[in-house]
């Protein structure tokens, strides 16, 4: 039952699971050296996430963990627009082999200056161009103040990506 969280180094991956695990914010500055691992449990099930670091030379391990993965979560930076051609093109060439793997964007730092909202980001990402088989979902997400609640945007996040989890058992 393995999710894959992906995304450009920075983009707030790390970030992201550990709000995602304890309902608390940390934001975490260090960029991932390979790899994170974060089992999440729920009332429905047990999710585990696999983070592997966005850095490039550890991009060509991406590939490798796809076909054994349930869910992708791919993590952008609204707020780093020179980057999100490289983010849109990772993410189709990650996809392209992979009809029916169900995608989950999340657009984090929504809470930035300058962040694209949402049409943006999927224009930007060229989402449309991905296909009607696959289920595909973009969310707009931001990890607020260390120590604070978590966001309901972060809240809607976790739902879905139980809620796809139990469909594609």
């Amino acid at each position: 039952k393995q999710i894959l969280v992906l995304g450009l180094d920075g983009a707030g991956k790390t970030s992201i699971l550990h709000t995602l695990a304890t309902n608390h914010v940390k934001r975490s500055v260090a960029p991932t050296e390979g790899f994170n691992a974060i089992c999440i449990n729920t009332e429905e099930s047990q999710m585990e996430f696999l983070e592997i670091g966005g850095s490039e030379s550890l991009r060509s391990y991406w590939k490798m963990y796809l076909p054994k993965v349930l869910l992708l979560v791919y993590v952008v930076d609204s707020a780093d627009h020179a980057r999100l051609p490289v983010a849109k093109q990772l993410l189709h060439q990650l996809i392209q082999n992979n009809s029916t793997l169900p995608v989950v964007v999340l657009a984090n730092k929504q809470d930035l200056e300058g962040a694209y909202c949402i049409t943006d980001i999927h224009d930007a990402l060229a989402l449309s161009d991905i296909g009607d088989k696959r289920k595909m979902f973009l969310i707009g997400t931001h990890v607020a103040e260390d120590g604070s609640e978590i966001s309901s945007s972060m809240k809607d996040a976790k739902e879905l990506i139980g809620q796809l989890l139990l469909e594609t058992q």
